[in-house]
């Protein structure tokens, strides 16, 4: 059931925020909120905030949660883009479909992402730099909801 449920996650975070998609009614005052589903699956992800923001993602399977993953980023430097951020994350891979790849560059811009742990319980870290300076972070955490 995970191959089946991490495709289904790659094609949401593919649809919503990565892929620049339509934002949902908001869930909270002042939250961003991105839903996608197909059939019996949905994602949903909000989040607060913008330069310093906390947020999470989660899968429901029939109306029952199964997986979840809380994050908590901030722009530490100069020339942060989030279209290099939601580049990066399009590139989410099978073996890591939590944030982005464990590495991509584009120009003067360079995406890392690190975790340790499974699909079913892990942690994590994704970073940005300009010209080689760290200019953003985000620590991220989650596994499988029982």
């Amino acid at each position: 059931m995970n191959a089946t449920l991490i495709e289904f996650l790659i094609r949401a975070k593919k649809a919503t925020y990565a892929g620049k998609g339509a934002e949902t009614t908001s869930s909270r005052t002042k939250s961003h909120d991105l839903k996608y589903t197909e059939g019996d699956l949905m994602y949903y992800d909000t989040y607060l905030g913008g330069e310093k923001f906390a947020g999470e993602e989660a899968l429901w399977n029939s109306e029952t949660p199964y997986w979840s993953m809380n994050y908590v980023g901030r722009v530490t430097g100069e020339n942060f883009s989030g279209d290099f951020l939601k580049e990066a994350l399009l590139n989410v891979p099978f073996d890591m479909p939590y944030r982005g790849p464990s590495a991509y560059t584009n120009g003067d811009y360079s995406y890392k992402c690190s975790v340790q742990g499974e699909f079913d319980w892990f942690q994590g870290k994704e970073t940005i730099c300009y010209k080689g300076k760290e200019i953003y972070e985000c620590y991220f955490h989650g596994g499988l909801i029982k």
